[in-house]
C-alpha cells in the first residue's frame, strides 16, 4: 500500500514536472520583464535628470490620449490582416493535406520558404512590388482599381498586404497540421451520413480542424498588433500604428516612462482579448466539438 501511494504522489507531480520548463520560461522572458516595465512607467523624469519612480500613473492615460488612434489603427490592420490570412490559409493548407499527394513535403517547403530571407528583406522587396512604376501597380491603374491617387505605397492597403504576406506561414501551419491529423474515414463516414461533401466539411472536417484555426489567428494577431516594420516601409505616419509610437518615444524622443506605459497597455489589452478568444473559441469547446464528431 505505501509503494502504490508513493507512486501514486509520483504520477501527480509528473504533470507539474512537465509544466515546469515552460513556467520558467514565461517567468522570466514575460512575467519579468512585465514587472520591469510596468515600474518604468511609473516612473517620471527626463533622460538628462534621470527617471525617478514616483507612482506616475498619468503616464498611462497621457500615452493613451497621445496614441489612442495608433491603438485602434493597430488592432484594425491587425485583424484584417488575420482574416484575410485566414482565408488565404485555410483553403491552401487543406489542398496540402488531402491534394497535396507526393508534393506535399514540397509545398510545405513553399509555406515556410520566406523564412529563409529575413523579416527585414521581405518587407523591403514589398517596396519594389508595390512601387509606383511596378507591374502590379500599372494593372491595377490601368483597371481603375487604384482610385485617384494611382500608387499602392503609403496606404493601408500595401501595409495590411505586407503584414498578411509575413505573417501567412503562421497561419498556414497550425491548420494544416490540424487538418493532416484528421482520419479520412472520418470525412468518408460523413459523406455517407450527410449526402454532400460541403455538409461534411462544416459538420465534422472544420470543427475538428478548428483548434489549428484558434492557434493560427493567435500566432498572427498577436505579433501583427505590435507591428512597425511594414508601416516604416510600406506606409506613412498617417498609417502609424502603435509600435511606430513606442519606436519612436524609445528611440527618438527618449521617452521611456511613456513608452513603457504605451507598451504595457499593449501587451495587456492583447493578453485579455487572448483570453476572452479562447474562452468563447478555445480549446476546451473545440475538444468538444471534435469528442461529440467521433
Amino acid at each position: 500500500m505505501k509503494g502504490g501511494g508513493s507512486s501514486s504522489s509520483r504520477n501527480r507531480l509528473v504533470p507539474y514536472a512537465l509544466l515546469a520548463p515552460g513556467l520558467l520560461w514565461l517567468l522570466v522572458f514575460f512575467v519579468i520583464p512585465m514587472y520591469f516595465m510596468g515600474e518604468l512607467a511609473l516612473r517620471s523624469g527626463t533622460l538628462d535628470t534621470g527617471f525617478n519612480f514616483t507612482w506616475e500613473f498619468s503616464n498611462f492615460t497621457d500615452a493613451l490620449e497621445r496614441y489612442d488612434e495608433n491603438f485602434i489603427r493597430s488592432f484594425v490592420y491587425a485583424g484584417i490582416a488575420t482574416l484575410i490570412a485566414l482565408v488565404i490559409a485555410y483553403p491552401l493548407a487543406y489542398m496540402i493535406a488531402f491534394r497535396g499527394g507526393r508534393w506535399k513535403n514540397l509545398l510545405l517547403f513553399a509555406v515556410v520558404a520566406p523564412f529563409f530571407t529575413t523579416y527585414l528583406i521581405r518587407t523591403i522587396a514589398w517596396t519594389t512590388i508595390l512601387s509606383d512604376d511596378s507591374f502590379v501597380v500599372e494593372t491595377l491603374g490601368s483597371l481603375g482599381l487604384l482610385g485617384s491617387t494611382d500608387r499602392l505605397l503609403a496606404t493601408p492597403t500595401a501595409v495590411i498586404a505586407g503584414i498578411t504576406y509575413n505573417f501567412l506561414p503562421f497561419m498556414v501551419l497550425p491548420i494544416y497540421a490540424s487538418l493532416e491529423r484528421i482520419d479520412v474515414r472520418l470525412i468518408e463516414a460523413a459523406k455517407d451520413l450527410y449526402s454532400s461533401a460541403s455538409q461534411a466539411f462544416w459538420r465534422v472536417t472544420l470543427p475538428i480542424s478548428m483548434p489549428g484555426v484558434v492557434a493560427g489567428t493567435l500566432l498572427t494577431f498577436i505579433p501583427a498588433a505590435g507591428d512597425y516594420i511594414n508601416v516604416y516601409y510600406l506606409g506613412s505616419n498617417n498609417q502609424s500604428m502603435v509600435g511606430n509610437a513606442i519606436q519612436s518615444l524609445y528611440l527618438q524622443l527618449r521617452d521611456y516612462p511613456t513608452a513603457a506605459a504605451l507598451s504595457f497597455m499593449l501587451m495587456f489589452v492583447i493578453l485579455v482579448l487572448v483570453v476572452v478568444y479562447i474562452r468563447f473559441a478555445g480549446s476546451e469547446a473545440l475538444m468538444g466539438d471534435e469528442e461529440e464528431v467521433r
